[in-house]
C-alpha cells in the first residue's frame, strides 16, 4: 500500500491528523517517507542545496569554523559536529579547507555527523571514505561526544515538521489533513486552538484565513544544542531559508524536480517544507542562555571572503570555467537567488564572538 493511502485510510480510522503529522509521515515514514527512500539531493534529484552549488560554500563555513574554534580559545580536544549532513559534501569541502589552512584545528577536532536515514548516512560516509576514522555517525545529536562545541547546519530546520493554524471566524485554529466526499486529501479547519500568547502581536487585525506557522520540535532542537553550547562552550552556524521576524503566511510547500507541486499530491515523492522562523529559533537559544545573531547568506559569504576564493578559484581558467564560477556566486549570494531568501543564525555561548556576527 502506498504511503498516500496509508495516509487516508488512517484519516478513515481515527480522524483529520495535524499538517506536522501529515509532515512528518511524507518525510520520514521508514518505508516510504521522502528522506529514507529518495535521492532528493542535486540535478538529478529535487532541489540542489549550497554545497552542491560551489564547493566554495563548504571552504568558507570552514574558515568561520577555525574563527569559531579560535575564538574558543583553541581547544585541545572539542566536536565539530553536523546535523542533516545531506551526501556529505559541505563536510568533505570543509575539512578539505581547514586542512590547509589550520593544521592545529584538525590535530584536536572530533568530526560527528548527526543523520537520520541508514541511506543517506552510507551515502555520506562513502562521499568521506578517506575521513572515516576521523568520523563518527550518530543517529541524535544527544549522542555526541562533551567537549566544545562546534555545530553546523544546512537546510535542517525546515525539514522538522511545523503546526499551522488558520484564522476561522476570528479564532486561530489548527489547520488539519482531512479528506473531501470524494476521499481526496484536502486542508481543512480542525477545532484545536493556539495559546494566544504564541501568536504575533497583529493577530487582531489579521484577516479572516490568515495562517500561522510554529515549529515546537525546531524550538526543542534549538534548546537542546543552545543547552550544550551554554555548559560546555561553543558556536553553532545555522543556514535556512525562512524570515527573521514572526509574521503571517502559509509556506507549507512541496518541491519535485526542481518544481512546485500540491502539498498533497504525492505524499512521500516530494519534499515538504514550511520556511523557518528565526525569530523563534533565537528566542529559544537565548532562553538557554545564548548569545544570537543573524544575517542574511549572502551578508555572510560576502563577508567571509567569497569574491576574493571565487578570483582565485577563476584565475588562469577558461572563459568558461570563469563564467561558472560568477554564476555559482550569483547563486549563492545574490539577492534574487539564494542570498536573501536563506539566512544565516549565529549561536554562541555568552563568552564567544564570531566574525562576522554582531552578537545579541
Amino acid at each position: 500500500m502506498n504511503l498516500k493511502r496509508r495516509i487516508i485510510r488512517q484519516i478513515e480510522a481515527t480522524g483529520p491528523i495535524s499538517v506536522a503529522d501529515y509532515m512528518a509521515m511524507c518525510l520520514f515514514d521508514r518505508d516510504a517517507g521522502y528522506y529514507t527512500t529518495r535521492e532528493p539531493f542535486g540535478k538529478d534529484g529535487d532541489f540542489i542545496t549550497a554545497p552542491e552549488v560551489s564547493q566554495m560554500f563548504g571552504e568558507l563555513v570552514g574558515v568561520w569554523c577555525v574563527n569559531a574554534w579560535q575564538a574558543l580559545g583553541t581547544p585541545s580536544k572539542f566536536v565539530l559536529c553536523e546535523i542533516g549532513p545531506g551526501r556529505g559534501t559541505l563536510m568533505k569541502d570543509l575539512i578539505r579547507s581547514v586542512r590547509r589552512i589550520a593544521p592545529d584545528f584538525v590535530a584536536a577536532v572530533k568530526i560527528h555527523m548527526v543523520e537520520i536515514s541508514d541511506r543517506l548516512t552510507q551515502i555520506q560516509q562513502t562521499t568521506l571514505a578517506e575521513y572515516q576514522g576521523a568520523i563518527g555517525w550518530y543517529k541524535q545529536f544527544a549522542d555526541i561526544g562533551s567537549g566544545p562545541l562546534i555545530l553546523v547546519a544546512n537546510e535542517l530546520f525546515d525539514a522538522i515538521p511545523s503546526r499551522q493554524y488558520v484564522k476561522t471566524k476570528g479564532r486561530f485554529v489548527e489547520r488539519m489533513i482531512a479528506l473531501d466526499v470524494d476521499q481526496n486529501l484536502v486542508l481543512a479547519a480542525g477545532t484545536g486552538t493556539i495559546d494566544q500568547t504564541l501568536l504575533p502581536p497583529a493577530k487582531d487585525i489579521a484577516p479572516e484565513g490568515s495562517v500561522f506557522e510554529i515549529a515546537p520540535a525546531r524550538s526543542a532542537l534549538m534548546q537542546e544544542v543552545a543547552g550544550r553550547i551554554h555548559r560546555e562552550r561553543g558556536a553553532a552556524l545555522l543556514f535556512d531559508y525562512g524570515h527573521l521576524q514572526q509574521g503571517f503566511g502559509d509556506t507549507l510547500q512541496a518541491l519535485s524536480r526542481h518544481s512546485a507541486v500540491d502539498v498533497l499530491h504525492i505524499p512521500g515523492a516530494a519534499d515538504l517544507t514550511t520556511h523557518v522562523d528565526f525569530y523563534s529559533l533565537a528566542q529559544a537559544a537565548r532562553a538557554e542562555g545564548c548569545k544570537t545573531s543573524a544575517t542574511t547568506q549572502g551578508e555572510f559569504l560576502i563577508a567571509m571572503g567569497l569574491l576574493d576564493r571565487a578570483g582565485a578559484l577563476g584565475q588562469g581558467k577558461s572563459d568558461a570555467f570563469q563564467d561558472q564560477i560568477r554564476a555559482d556566486v550569483e547563486r549563492l549570494a545574490g539577492p534574487d537567488q539564494m542570498g536573501t531568501l536563506f539566512k544565516v543564525l549565529c549561536v554562541t555561548d555568552p563568552a564567544t564572538h564570531t566574525f562576522p556576527f554582531e552578537a545579541k
